[in-house]
């Protein structure tokens, strides 16, 4: 039997509408268990389908400083967090949990 080849998934690659973008960072909170790191990757696997570009510029922010911020190795600071979903076209709400 030969062996198998596998490539590297990027979610980024199969994130195209609007919705599927809304989807998957939903799913990414419901996963991350409090992680604000978990949650900042999430937000920049969605900014690189958009394009890290043009989601700095409609942000604010320098295309670099984008990247350190949704690298998922550390916390944004939540004006940042609220930047990026303004310019990833993405809404913040908020609901009532059941315990």
């Amino acid at each position: 039997m030969g062996k198998t080849q596998t490539t590297r998934y990027d979610v980024a690659e199969h994130l195209r509408t609007p919705e599927e973008m809304a989807a998957y960072l939903e799913a990414c909170i419901e996963e991350a268990d409090g992680d604000a790191a978990f949650i900042a990757k999430a937000l920049g696997d969605i900014a690189r389908a958009k394009g890290m570009s043009q989601v700095a510029k409609d942000a604010g922010l320098s295309r670099e400083s984008l990247y350190k911020a949704l690298s998922g190795e550390r916390s944004p600071g939540f004006d940042t967090i609220l930047k990026v979903m303004d310019a990833l076209g993405l809404k913040l709400h908020a609901e009532a949990m059941k315990r």
